[in-house]
């Protein structure tokens, strides 16, 4: 799988645009994607209400897919059931990274199975407790991503250096 397109983002009003600009290369976005601890999912009920809390969860770069567990009852898990778009944030706000895209729980016990493996392979030395048992009892879900978005909080890269890039397929 290619990596996506990078472009600049339609950001006039914060000075993006610049002629100095230069796209952000997709391998630090994947890093950040893939070192974080923690992320900030939003979603959307069916009524338009939003939502957004913490997840944990692993980034595959292979596959360009992202992948979390929540509980089967939880609000997400509802909000997911209505209405599959969601955005994720790394938890940095000096080096912003977002995805939007659609989110789908995974039914397929050889791809949970899968996630599960590198989910417990990234925290399971933050929460020995964590095990196969509990995440097999929730959801897993899989966040197919449209776009990306990088803005960094510190001049000159605010107009320089944000990078929005496109997911084809």
């Amino acid at each position: 799988m290619g990596e996506p397109r990078a472009e600049r983002p339609y950001m006039p009003d914060y000075g993006v645009g610049a002629s100095r600009w230069r796209e952000l290369p997709w391998s630090w976005a994947a890093a950040k994607l893939a070192a974080s601890r923690n992320y900030w999912l939003s979603t959307a009920s069916g009524s338009g209400r939003p939502h957004a809390l913490p997840v944990r969860g692993v980034w595959d770069d292979g596959e360009h897919r992202f992948a979390f567990s929540c509980g089967p009852h939880s609000r997400k898990a509802a909000d997911l059931e209505a209405n599959p778009y969601v955005a994720l944030a790394v938890d940095d706000s000096a080096e912003c990274l977002s995805l939007e895209g659609r989110a789908a729980v995974l039914r397929d016990r050889d791809r949970r199975a899968t996630w599960i493996a590198r989910y417990l392979d990234k925290y399971e030395h933050v929460a020995p407790a964590l095990g196969d048992d509990f995440l097999r009892q929730g959801l897993v879900v899989e966040i197919v991503p449209a776009r990306a978005f990088a803005v960094l909080d510190r001049a000159p890269d605010l107009a320089e250096r944000s990078t929005r890039w496109s997911f084809d397929g």
